[in-house]
C-alpha cells in the first residue's frame, strides 16, 4: 500500500504550553474526546464524521481518504507530544513524521482493541525511547548530554518558562502522566495502558504531580512576599 505523507506544517501555536491554569486544573477523570461510537459503517457518512477507529479500519482495506483524514486530525496534536519532549521543532516533526510512516506500515495489523490515539501515542512513545537511547549513546562520546536530555527551554513567554522549569523538577514518570493528561488530555485508562502502571497509580501520580507543580509555580511569590516584611523592618 502506498500513501504519501503530507509535510507537516507546525502550527507553533497549538505546540504552545498551557498557562498555569491549565496544567493544574483538575478536569474530569474520564473525560476522554475521540471514543469509539455506535455510528454506521464509515462508507455511510464521510470520512470527517466517522471515528478515528474506524477510519482506521477502512485505511487498513486500502481506504487512502481514510489515512488523509486521521493525519489531519493528529499531525498537530501528535507534533506539540514531540515538541514538548525533544528539543529542536525540526526533531518533533521527524518524530512525527515517522510515528505516522510506523503507522503506515503496521496497518494491516492493527485492531480496534484500544482506541485509535491510544495505538498510535504508543508507538510514538517507542519512537521517542528509541530517540533517548541513541541521543544519550552519542552523548557519551560528543559531551553533551545535557542537550539531549531535557526539551528546549527557549521560550520568549515567562509563564511558559515557568511552567518547563516546574515540570523538569518533577520525577521523571510523575512529569509524564501530568503532561499526557493536561497537554494530550489523555484518561486515566489510556496513560495506564501507555505507561503500564495501574490506573489507580495513575491517579495517586497524577495529584502528587499537580501538586509538587503548584508548590514549585507558587514558591517564587512566596518568598517574595515573606522578603518584604524583612526589607521594610531594615528601612525602619
Amino acid at each position: 500500500m502506498q500513501t504519501a505523507i503530507p509535510r507537516l506544517i507546525p502550527n507553533t501555536g497549538a505546540s504552545n504550553m498551557h498557562s498555569m491554569d491549565a496544567v493544574l486544573k483538575d478536569s474530569s477523570p474520564d473525560s476522554s474526546p475521540g471514543k469509539p461510537s455506535s455510528a454506521g459503517p464509515l462508507s455511510e457518512a464521510p470520512p470527517s464524521e466517522a471515528t478515528d477507529e474506524r477510519l482506521m479500519l477502512a485505511f487498513a482495506r486500502g481506504d487512502n481518504d481514510a489515512f488523509t483524514e486521521l493525519f489531519a486530525r493528529y499531525k498537530q496534536p501528535l507534533f506539540g507530544f514531540f515538541r514538548r519532549r525533544v528539543p529542536e521543532p525540526a526533531l518533533a516533526e521527524e518524530l512525527t513524521q515517522e510515528t505516522f510512516l510506523a503507522l503506515l506500515n503496521a496497518s494491516h495489523r492493527y485492531q480496534p482493541s484500544a482506541l485509535f490515539r491510544t495505538y498510535l501515542y504508543a508507538i510514538g512513545f517507542r519512537l521517542l525511547h528509541t530517540y533517548r537511547r541513541k541521543a544519550a549513546f552519542r552523548a557519551m562520546f560528543h559531551s553533551d548530554a545535557k542537550k539531549h536530555r531535557e526539551p528546549s527551554q527557549s521560550s520568549s513567554i515567562d509563564a511558559e518558562l515557568q511552567i518547563r522549569q516546574a515540570l523538569k523538577r518533577l520525577e521523571p514518570m510523575d512529569r509524564e502522566v501530568l503532561m499526557l493528561r493536561e497537554f494530550e488530555q489523555l484518561s486515566y485508562a489510556e496513560i495506564a495502558e501507555l505507561l503500564q502502571l495501574q490506573v489507580n497509580t495513575v491517579r495517586s501520580r497524577l495529584f502528587r504531580a499537580r501538586t509538587a507543580a503548584r508548590d514549585i509555580l507558587t514558591a517564587p511569590a512566596t518568598k517574595a512576599a515573606a522578603a518584604e516584611p524583612a526589607e521594610c523592618e531594615s528601612r525602619i
